[in-house]
């Protein structure tokens, strides 16, 4: 599934966390390509290991309980194999991110401008007015009115909207080509999560940026994605353009994902709940499918014994057999 040409190619990748003496494998053999001016969305539930994929991508583990095997390529350096001073290079100026929660990600007793600052002083070669200027120039591009006033803040002076796009001006101000933004919209209410989603498409088309868009709400995938991947326990289990992902979805969970969205025209049907949960790291099956157990109706040999990804069209990915099979329950008598 690698490109020629991509801005980052992650092959064969292996993030384990240990537990007691033994390592438990949260991202399991991920392999991924992300190009210039591309949007690559990673769906899937909490605990599906989406956020271990791109904290891994920054180098954010600490090495004595994490265990990480395989390779990350960007401009032929394998980021796997970095140390932090190098690492530290390519943070901020490379790569950026847009954390989950702001307020834990930015500092309590610094001001607004001194964290935005902070990676324009290490990376950049700017004077402090230039500096300053710059500061006020990111706030306005990140949609914040009167950035002289908000600089000057800390963040529990301001609202969670307005502390996403601080964090969003940290991410982009050193222009990095590559952004990773991790459910960047959790927590704002719908208004606001428009608007920042607004924002990263205009700055993905200003800066061509390819983008890591991390998240479990399929409408900001709809919107927003070029290519989806769909992580289930550790692994991609279907892979496909968003057009493809949508009109023509395979594996049994991003089915189930995508029935589970309430309609317009069925408001009167029950949602469709998955069921059973994603099973805790040292609970997961390491052999077999592992979405079988929440489709305990499809027969054990229907899944394959070492699931594999199966390219069912051009660049459309699925792992494991079981999705020639599928149904759901309810279809049981028809099916």
């Amino acid at each position: 599934m690698s490109a020629k040409g991509s801005l980052l190619e992650i092959n064969n990748l292996n993030t384990g966390f240990r537990i007691k003496d033994e390592y438990y494998n949260a991202v399991d053999n991920v392999s991924l390509t992300l190009a210039k001016n591309e949007i690559l969305a990673i769906v899937g539930e909490s605990g599906c290991g989406k956020s271990t994929l791109a904290t891994t991508i920054m180098g954010l583990h600490n090495a004595q309980n994490t265990r990480i095997e395989g390779e990350i390529f960007y401009k032929d350096l394998d980021l796997t194999k970095l140390n932090e001073v190098l690492y530290n290079k390519i943070r901020g100026n490379d790569i950026g991110m847009i954390f989950q929660d702001p307020l834990s990600a930015l500092n309590p007793l610094m001001r607004i401008e001194d964290q935005i600052a902070e990676s324009l002083s290490y990376h950049t070669s700017l004077t402090k007015a230039q500096q300053e200027q710059r500061v006020l120039e990111l706030l306005d591009q990140v949609g914040i009115p009167n950035p002289k006033r908000v600089a000057k803040q800390y963040p529990h002076e301001l609202s969670g909207g307005m502390r996403q796009r601080v964090i969003i001006a940290i991410a982009i101000s050193c222009k990095p080509p590559i952004i990773i933004a991790d459910e960047p919209t959790t927590a704002l209410d719908v208004t606001i999560q428009a608007q920042i989603l607004d924002l990263l498409k205009n700055l993905q088309e200003e800066t061509e940026a390819g983008i890591i868009l991390i998240t479990h709400d399929l409408g900001v995938v709809a919107e927003m994605a070029d290519r989806v991947a769909v992580m289930y326990a550790g692994q991609i289990v279907e892979q496909a353009t968003v057009e493809e992902l949508f009109t023509n979805p395979q594996h049994p969970y991003t089915r189930s994902l995508l029935n589970s969205i309430p309609r317009e025209d069925e408001f009167e049907q029950e949602l469709h709940v998955i069921e059973g949960t994603v099973p805790s790291l040292k609970n997961l099956p390491r052999t077999g499918c592992r979405f079988a157990p929440r489709i305990p109706w499809i027969a054990a040999e229907e899944h394959e014994e070492n699931p594999e990804l199966h390219e069912v069209s051009p660049d459309h990915w699925v792992r494991c057999t079981c999705y020639k099979h599928f149904h759901f329950r309810d279809e049981e008598g028809e099916a």
